[in-house]
């Protein structure tokens, strides 16, 4: 599960299109507050947000089903490219599971 947060409706559907066509559960949110709300009952694996988001969500996301942090990738101009974009949610995830490893 990768919830994305972007307050710009057409980047968020982009975003989100991307990752569901790669068979990835994903849960859209237009703020941080409403993300935030939903995620006690979601567990996701990553959250994806713009860059403007990260610092506030850094220390009010909720930890992983291994009490560790949930990984945040920022959705920066460059990841507006979707190969980029899935490139760094790979190499997000792998390095999210070897650490628990």
């Amino acid at each position: 599960m990768v919830v994305l947060i972007d307050n710009e409706a057409t980047r968020l559907d982009l975003s989100e299109a991307i990752l569901a066509k790669l068979r990835f559960a994903v849960a859209p949110f237009g703020s941080v507050e409403r993300a935030l709300a939903a995620m006690q009952g979601l567990m996701p694996e990553i959250v994806i947000a713009r860059t403007e988001c990260v610092h506030e969500l850094r220390d009010r996301l909720p930890l992983d089903r291994d009490g560790r942090a949930i990984p945040l990738l920022p959705l920066t101009a460059e990841l507006a490219d979707p190969m980029k974009l899935i490139d760094a949610l790979r190499q997000m995830i792998r390095k999210h599971r070897t650490q628990s490893t």
